[in-house]
C-alpha cells in the first residue's frame, strides 16, 4: 500500500476538527442555560416546602409569627430560604435568594400566604 493511501491527511483532520468546534459551540451554551435553569428547581421547591411548614403552623396556632427558624439553604444550597420582611399573624412573604449569583436563572424567587408568587425573571 502506497504511503499516500494510509491513514487521514491533514485538511480531514482538519475539517473533523472544525465540525466539532461548531458543534461545541452550539452545544455547551444551550448546556450551561439549561443547567441555569434546572437550578431554579432548587430555590422553588424549598420555597415552596417552607410556604407548606408554615400552612400547616397557622393552622395549628392561627399565627405565622413565631412558625419557622429561618434563614435555611435549600436542598442544593444555590438558593437560601428567609422571610422578606416580619411574618405577621395573617401574613407572611418567603424570599428564596440565590447564593451563587450569575450561575442560576434567577437572583430571587418569593412568595407569600396566598401563593402569589414573584421573581426578578420569569421563573414561575
Amino acid at each position: 500500500m502506497p504511503w499516500s493511501e494510509r491513514g487521514f491527511t491533514l485538511i480531514e483532520l482538519m475539517i473533523a476538527v472544525a465540525v466539532i468546534a461548531i458543534l461545541a459551540a452550539i452545544a455547551i451554551p444551550n448546556y450551561q442555560n439549561h443547567v441555569r435553569n434546572a437550578r431554579v428547581t432548587d430555590g422553588q421547591s424549598k420555597l415552596l416546602e417552607m410556604a407548606g411548614r408554615l400552612e400547616r403552623c397557622y393552622t395549628a396556632t392561627h399565627s405565622y409569627a413565631n412558625c419557622l427558624s429561618l434563614p435555611v439553604d435549600s436542598e442544593e444550597k444555590f438558593y437560601t430560604i428567609s422571610f422578606s420582611g416580619t411574618p405577621t399573624a395573617s401574613t407572611f412573604t418567603l424570599r428564596a435568594s440565590a447564593n451563587i449569583s450569575g450561575q442560576v436563572k434567577c437572583a430571587w424567587l418569593e412568595v407569600d400566604q396566598t401563593g402569589e408568587r414573584d421573581s426578578d425573571n420569569d421563573c414561575w
